[in-house]
């Protein structure tokens, strides 16, 4: 039987690939992107027609469901014939060419997802075909063999890969685009007129792979140029894609476990400094996909390529690794590994020396001392990570709450397990900035910080690259350049291989006026994560925006955008920018786009709150961006935002004073408040009749209160004088904290 919340059902499935993609981008990026977003639409129409729906997909699969497999397979046709069409008004080095498989099979439902083998093939069947072709299973072929004015060319039996049993596979001939129109548009005009199948079946349209229209949204493809104008030669050290392994489990359950593994495996060789090792982002792209090794090897720009198999069985484990030369194709290593659970750490281990004893890579001492240190000795402590880990890499906001939820059960089991609370913390930062904030209320946002910052304490017990990651990150935002970039440093110490801790150094470094140095970690994250550019590219945009070269900011924001459009923040930017320019027109669409995104929030859409997030700590910068705003159309007048100057810092003495005895106004994010401090330390919140504490930690500010969403959590922050405070303001101190600026005040 199957488990509470999943079903099987038979449904037909739809498999899409672009081909050639990174060809595409080498010639002409701006024009393969703007082709990209018009046939996305073009496609989304078409499915619609169709009586499509797009569901959810585990990995990277875009699934979309139809009402039955003639619907499926139609839909197909139209797509094929609607793109080619389009390709005969492009030029031949921009025409863009899918490839499409059909299937009809068994999937596994589990709340809004499918998987199994009825998806795996399809994929397997878009692999085979020509580009602009389609190619159908012989199951499918069965119900629409006589319902459609098409033809099919048998292309017999198929060994496709991870299916137990050859697949019958039928190309589709007859219609304007297909790889084999050719062969017959002599013989026999295409019929338009279509007839629907009457048995009820449910058809699925999946969008697969680096190219694929809907996936271009979300993860982007390869670029070939960096951020910088660079060749790309091998590098140096040597350097490995490790493709996700198979879940060989017979179990689809299993299939976040296979996953879970392959990422642990590409953390442990990333802390090795002398490999470089492409992040799971980039290497997850080939999920599900049949792709030849020297191809991956050569879009991720690696020497070698590790894949292999994992098989869960109980408390049994089979690994199976092997270990391929890129260049040549050519085995250099491959062994199976049993073990029980228990083991399952040495044996992660095991693997990790044995790939870089292949490779000929010293193990500096410290690296050497990592292996040693377990992270968990509680296997169902790790099982729960493993799950929490492969959510936090969805990325979305209802991800990331499955991703703590996951976290917690792990920390319950082990309460010393310093990983599970770093991951925890960089989950709940990241949610903070996730929020679908008409469902979610601000004090959401405030406790998501204050659990970050409490677990990141948990997690500092024993640190890694993550717990400094997000320290790195919660110091910035306190406007703690020093601290950041000593934890930024440190993240990289752990990890050097890590995209997330290359970019934050890149951060860090443009923040703190250093623009050139951090265009090098910029481009040291593309080169680790090739095919999740946008906030690289974000990076770049600053860096530029702060030496003055205003062109190249907006080309390098309009390519993250490009990359990933769900990032308002590059709207915003851009807005700025396109103003300065003098292109007021295109400020002012930046501009409209932006505020859509703020008029669901609780933040009020002015420039003192938009700087509250520029985290640049030079004023003369952050005045040219503020003039840009303000010209591009954001309520405000550019002088009137919080200018967090070192100078200005109170001491813990001075804090006291200003503070003991008082009732101080607090105005934060378009919202007044009163707070009464008792000289005893009690405090009053007299607006929201809360109760709590205060008291001065060092040369911070703290408060915890006793009810609501926030009991228990520490509110710490630095206190500034607001010295360019209006002279009718009466908010002339600034309280910075994890996640905002506050302006107090108090009646002498």
């Amino acid at each position: 039987m199957p488990t509470e919340g999943l079903k099987r059902k038979l449904t037909a499935i739809l498999s899409a690939d672009v081909e050639g993609y990174s060809r595409l981008m080498g010639n002409d990026e701006a024009s393969t992107i703007h082709t990209l977003t018009a046939y996305k639409e073009a496609m989304t129409a078409l499915i619609k027609q169709n009586r499509g729906r797009i569901v959810d997909a585990p990995g990277d699969n875009m699934l979309a469901e139809f009402v039955s497999v003639v619907d499926a397979v139609q839909c197909a046709v139209e797509i094929q014939r609607e793109l080619a069409e389009r390709n005969e008004e492009l030029p031949t080095e921009r025409k863009m060419v899918f490839r499409i498989g059909v299937n009809l099979g068994d999937v596994v439902e589990e709340n809004d997802r499918i998987y199994g083998d009825g998806v795996n093939i399809a994929a397997r069947l878009e692999s085979i075909c020509d580009g602009g072709g389609v190619c159908i299973s012989g199951t499918a072929f069965e119900h629409v063999e006589n319902k459609l004015d098409l033809e099919f060319e048998d292309l017999g039996d198929h060994e496709v890969k991870n299916i137990e049993k050859p697949v019958r596979v039928y190309r589709v001939l007859s219609y304007p685009g297909a790889a084999a129109h050719r062969v017959i548009r002599a013989k026999k005009a295409v019929v338009k007129k279509w007839r629907k199948m009457l048995v009820a079946a449910v058809a699925v349209f999946v969008v697969i792979g680096a190219g694929a229209v809907w996936l271009f949204y979300f993860r982007p493809p390869m670029e070939v140029a960096f951020v910088k104008r660079i060749t790309a030669p091998l590098p140096e050290k040597p350097s490995i894609a490790v493709l996700p392994f198979d879940n060989m489990s017979g179990d689809s359950e299993q299939e976040y476990f296979a996953d879970g593994m392959t990422d642990e495996l590409i953390t442990d060789l990333s802390k090795i400094s002398g490999l470089l090792v492409i992040s799971r982002n980039s290497s997850f792209t080939y999920k599900g996909k049949t792709v030849k090794v020297q191809q991956v090897a050569n879009e991720l720009n690696v020497q070698y390529v590790l894949e292999g198999s994992i098989q869960r069985a109980g408390d049994r484990v089979r690994i199976r690794a092997q270990l391929i030369d890129g260049s040549t194709d050519h085995h250099i290593w491959a062994e199976s590994y049993d073990a029980v659970m228990e083991n399952i750490f040495d044996l992660q281990d095991k693997i990790t020396k044995k790939i870089a004893a292949v490779l000929e890579v010293k193990l500096t001492v410290r690296e050497q001392s990592r292996f040693a240190s377990k992270k968990t000795t509680n296997i169902e402590a790790y099982d729960a990570f493993v799950k929490g880990w492969e959510y936090l890499h969805r990325d979305t906001y209802y991800d990331l709450v499955k991703a703590i939820a996951f976290f917690k059960e792990a920390i319950e089991l082990d309460p010393m397990y310093s990983r599970a609370h770093a991951a925890l913390a960089w989950t709940y930062l990241r949610s903070s900035l996730r929020f679908e904030w008409h469902e979610v209320p601000i004090t959401k946002h405030y406790q998501s910080r204050l659990m970050a910052r409490k677990h990141l304490a948990l997690a500092m017990r024993n640190p890694s690259s993550t717990a400094h990651l997000v320290a790195s990150k919660m110091a910035l935002n306190r406007r703690r350049y020093k601290d950041s970039a000593t934890q930024a440093q440190l993240a990289l110490a752990f990890d050097a291989n890590d995209p997330d801790a290359n970019l934050n150094m890149a951060q860090v470094l443009i923040a703190t006026g250093k623009p050139e140095e951090g265009l090098d970690f910029v481009n040291k994250t593309i080169q680790l994560d090739p095919r999740n550019m946008a906030a690289s590219l974000s990076a770049a945009g600053l860096a530029h925006f702060i030496m003055g070269d205003l062109q190249n900011a907006a080309t390098m924001t309009e390519r993250a955008i490009n990359h990933n459009p769900t990032v308002v923040s590059g709207y915003e930017m851009l807005s700025a920018i396109y103003a300065l320019l003098g292109r007021n027109q295109d400020a002012q669409a930046a501009y409209e786009n932006s505020l859509k995104a703020w008029n669901i929030g609780y933040f009020p859409a002015e420039l003192i709150t938009i700087m509250s997030f520029f985290l640049v700590k030079d004023r003369q910068v952050a005045d040219r961006y503020a003039d840009g705003l303000v010209k591009a159309g954001w309520p405000g007048k550019p002088s009137d935002y919080y200018k967090i100057l070192e100078e200005n810092k109170l001491t813990g003495d001075e804090i006291r004073k200003f503070v003991s005895g008082h009732e101080v106004t607090v105005y934060e994010f378009g919202m007044t408040y009163w707070i009464d401090h008792s000289e005893n330390g009690r405090l009053k919140d007299l607006t929201r009749l809360r109760d709590g504490k205060w008291w001065i930690e060092g040369e911070t500010l703290c408060y915890q209160v006793e009810r609501g969403r926030l009991k228990g959590l520490n509110d710490c922050g630095e206190i500034y004088r607001n010295t360019n405070a209006l002279p009718e303001s009466k908010k002339q101190f600034l309280h910075v904290k994890d996640y905002s600026i506050a302006a107090l005040t108090t009646e002498e």
